[in-house]
């Protein structure tokens, strides 16, 4: 076989890193969906929104308390009608049982006359006004046993009256049981999803989130301190006018007797009965701070933010209603400027929250789960209205 010619060489192939064609358009396919699907999901939020997010859903269960206190008061009340209920039935159960047996006895004296048959004798013992209408019996009775028969009548009437009252009663409280139910659960709702949103943070993010917290705390005790001052100085600047006027009517009426006006008298007048109580409010309220914050609870080892107030009050001799939708109206309008230890100071629109003022523009309050009762500036949350229980 004659050997190839040197010029003519193997025919060498040329490598690329170009892929099959089915390759790259399925990789591209994948590249695009991942693409898109990044772009339609959810971007997660930032400190700032998750610290919103926790506090609104917070006084979202604040509210929720509210309505969950009102519900329970309203249980707790109908479950004490449906006991009267059951007592009074049970007691007009037995003064029927007790006519019954008497009027077994004169069943039994009439049989015993021949007047009645044995049979006739149970009718009349179970239903003697009827019996007696159909036989002409009650011309045969002594004027005793037709008093008898007329108690017996009155007491049977009112026994069914009674069961009936209770039955009422019952169904009433079922339903009141149901609507607490769904006020609990209401209030786990929100907690729950305010716990979810939390436990989603890194270590990193809830270092930051109490930063945050902290700040917010901090701005608001400075808030606080500049209003107290502004306060402070229009009150000192309205009382020199207020002296400044006075001294101008005196010289001008020719009768200065000095610059004593009395009003410092006159103000003291509020403080007395009711400084007293609200010393006593206050100690109790201090004794508090420490304590958890738990949402429907009246003490003596946690509380909500209107069980505090309630049970301050308390000591201090003052009933006040349980849910700060009626503490709110339990006594006199104060402005934020006229605020004196121990009223009572409410906050957001829906007065879902209760504080009790101690001076120099803070309160103690059961702010929320997860926090203990503490004193904080007013001037935290937006306030709605205060008021002066006594």
């Amino acid at each position: 076989m004659p050997a190839l010619a040197s010029h003519r060489k193997p025919r060498s192939r040329t490598r690329t890193n170009t892929p099959a064609v089915g390759i790259t358009t399925a990789a591209i396919a994948g590249v695009s969906l991942l693409s898109a699907q990044n772009a339609t999901a959810d971007p997660k939020p930032s400190i700032e929104e998750v610290q919103k997010k926790v506090d609104d859903l917070y006084r979202q269960a604040g509210s929720s308390t509210q309505e969950y206190n009102k519900a329970k008061e309203s249980t707790e009340q109908q479950r004490r009608k449906v006991d009267r209920a059951l007592d009074e039935a049970a007691e007009r159960t037995e003064a029927l049982n007790e006519s019954r047996r008497a009027l077994g006895s004169y069943a039994a004296a009439q049989y015993r006359t021949g007047a009645v048959t044995p049979t006739a004798a149970l009718l009349f013992a179970d239903n003697p006004q009827s019996y007696a209408d159909q036989t002409q019996l009650m011309d045969r009775l002594t004027e005793q046993q037709r008093g008898a028969v007329a108690d017996h009548e009155t007491q049977r009437a009112e026994a069914a009256k009674q069961r009936a009252q209770a039955t009422r009663s019952l169904e009433t409280l079922t339903d009141s049981q149901d609507s607490l139910r769904a006020r609990k659960q209401a209030v786990q709702k929100k907690l729950a999803e305010a716990r979810e949103l939390l436990s989603q943070l890194t270590a990193e993010e809830r270092a930051r989130l109490a930063e945050l917290e902290r700040k917010k705390e901090e701005e608001a005790r400075r808030k606080a301190e500049a209003r107290a001052k502004a306060e402070a100085e229009a009150e000192a600047e309205a009382e020199r006018q207020l002296q400044e006027r006075e001294q101008r009517e005196r010289e001008q009426a020719g009768t200065d007797t000095g610059t004593g006006t009395g009003t410092g008298a006159a103000s003291g007048t509020t403080g007395g009965t009711y400084a007293a109580k609200a010393e006593k409010v206050l100690s109790f309220a201090r004794a508090q701070i420490g304590k958890p914050y738990v949402w429907g609870a009246t003490g003596p080892s946690s509380y909500d933010c209107s069980g505090l107030t309630q049970a301050a009050w308390r000591a201090a001799g003052v009933d006040l209603p349980r849910t700060t939708w009626d503490q709110v109206k339990a006594g006199q309008s104060v402005a934020t400027a006229d605020l004196l230890p121990g009223d009572l100071v409410f906050f957001y629109d829906d007065i879902s929250h209760v504080g009790i003022y101690i001076g120099d523009g803070k309160m103690i309050h059961a702010p929320k789960p997860g926090a203990n009762v503490r004193e904080e500036s007013i001037y935290y949350m937006p306030i709605h209205s205060s008021i002066r229980p006594a």
